[in-house]
């Protein structure tokens, strides 16, 4: 394979795996990562008074007493269908029916000073493994943009270390390390993409048609700090307005793998994905806090740059000057609100041993992808998202699927105190999108022209276990 080749091969495939397909959210981000939270939109910040806190407010875990695990994940399905200009259609989906194998979430927090860990304060630590960017994406092989992409894969998990610091009864403070990797076991294993050779005239080395692929793995640091402040509780000290504001710190994958022409290695190649710097602040109110009833309104507002997604400089095991290749991304900051609420009955009359929490949110998702950029692996555009969610948790006498005692009867420290099932689904609704002007690589100019419509449906299912 020969020098001109390898480059027109590698380019055009790496602009389309630095562009790996979505969940809810502009880019490449999955915002939801626990059923509680996803039946309120992700509006969940200032509230965080699950295990999942772990993710969208480390400061709130010094909420929760003793230890807490929460386990779920999410069933993402729905398409992408595409018109050309000229009338031919094409439909985009993840793989099958769902997402496959689906975004997962393990949540893990401890509070020490309840485990008889005093002399550090009041600290509550919190261990989380979950999937904040990527999913799946498959496309035709003999698609209208088969030379852009066919299939695209990024499974990439964060591995989240937390502490979480009670100031006084008003502020709490987190701190965590973001552990970004691929791990061998779960779908790829790494970062993937598939397409077809355009031929001659844009890459005359390489026959029309013949399979193409690159992958790469890496792992990657950042880190993230938050805050919880409380100015006004009810009498039993339970929160009525609650602040809440996370940053999550930019983190770059430098990802190193192979050039495959036909199953064939044809060179090695590096090049970075930049997941981007994320700061989300909310508010929460309770209207309604008592013994028997609450009722919670919360409004947030996320701010992802990927402004700092500008370009992809694609490093090959070539001798100058071919062993670097600028690429251009240039997107757009995005800001996104969510609206979220959550009502709860505490001691209903004909479940007296549980509690039952109604969810409803909405959010918006503002395109971050401009035409001149733009590939089917990302299919973005302005969305909208409506969730709805159900809460249940077993406690004191009662019996979870009527198998499990809930309660703490005696049974010692390892014994569950209270088990919770939560349930939400989302309509992931994307405004469709005209694309005009695309420029891919070593392809022809508007080849990704057309108009896209697509829709998500996303379920959520996590089961969160008290000690």
């Amino acid at each position: 394979m020969g020098t001109v080749q390898r480059i027109a091969g590698l380019t055009t495939v790496v602009a389309l795996l630095v562009c790996p397909s979505i969940g809810q959210a502009t880019g490449f981000r999955i915002v939801d990562q626990s059923a509680s939270a996803t039946g309120q939109a992700s509006a969940f910040t200032a509230q965080a008074d699950d295990a999942s806190a772990v993710y969208y407010n480390p400061a709130g875990m010094t909420q929760l007493r003793r230890v807490q695990v929460s386990l779920g994940t999410l069933l993402i399905g729905g398409s992408t269908s595409f018109t050309s200009p000229t009338g031919v259609n094409a439909r985009g989906d993840f793989g099958g029916s769902v997402a496959y194998p689906p975004p997962t979430n393990l949540y893990i927090t401890a509070n020490l000073k309840d485990l008889g860990v005093n002399f550090l304060g009041d600290l509550t630590a919190g261990l989380a493994v979950l999937s904040p960017f990527g999913t799946l994406q498959r496309y035709p092989n003999n698609g209208p943009f088969a030379t852009s992409v066919t299939r695209a894969a990024l499974e990439l998990f964060d591995i989240k270390p937390t502490l979480a610091y009670k100031v006084n009864d008003q502020l709490s403070l987190g701190l965590g390390l973001d552990i970004y990797t691929f791990f061998n076991f779960w779908g790829e294993g790494q970062a993937e993409i598939k397409f077809n050779s355009a031929g001659a005239p844009f890459n005359p080395l390489v026959p029309a048609g013949t399979p193409l692929e690159i992958n790469g793995r890496d792992t990657a640091l950042g880190f993230n700090a938050s805050l919880m402040y409380t100015p006004l509780r009810n009498a039993e000290g339970k929160p009525r307005l609650n602040v809440g504001l996370i940053y999550r710190s930019q983190a770059v994958l430098d990802l190193k793998g192979q050039l495959l022409a036909n199953g064939t290695v044809a060179a090695d190649t590096r090049f970075p994905i930049v997941l981007p710097t994320v700061i989300t602040g909310g508010i929460a109110y309770w209207p309604v806090r008592d013994q028997d009833r609450e009722w919670k309104l919360e409004v947030d507002l996320d701010y992802t740059r990927w402004s700092s997604f500008r370009n992809t400089d694609v490093h090959l095991s070539l001798a100058p000057p071919f062993n670097v290749v600028a690429f251009p991304r240039n997107w757009k900051s995005t800001y996104s609100p969510m609206v979220g609420t959550e009502y709860k009955w505490l001691r209903p009359a004909r479940l007296p041993h549980w509690e039952v929490a109604v969810r409803g949110g909405y959010w918006y998702g503002p395109n971050a992808v401009p035409d001149s950029t733009f590939s089917p692996s990302v299919p973005d555009s302005d969305n909208h998202a409506l969730s709805i969610g159900l809460g249940l948790l077993c406690k004191e006498k009662g019996r979870f699927l009527g198998l499990f005692e809930c309660g703490n009867q005696g049974g010692g420290k390892f014994r569950p105190m209270a088990i919770g099932l939560d349930l939400a689904y989302q309509a992931l609704l994307y405004d469709t999108r005209t694309v005009n002007g695309s420029q891919p690589p070593l392809a022809a100019p508007g080849t990704n022209d057309g108009t896209y419509k697509t829709t998500y449906h996303i379920g959520s299912i996590n089961l969160r276990v008290n000690f």
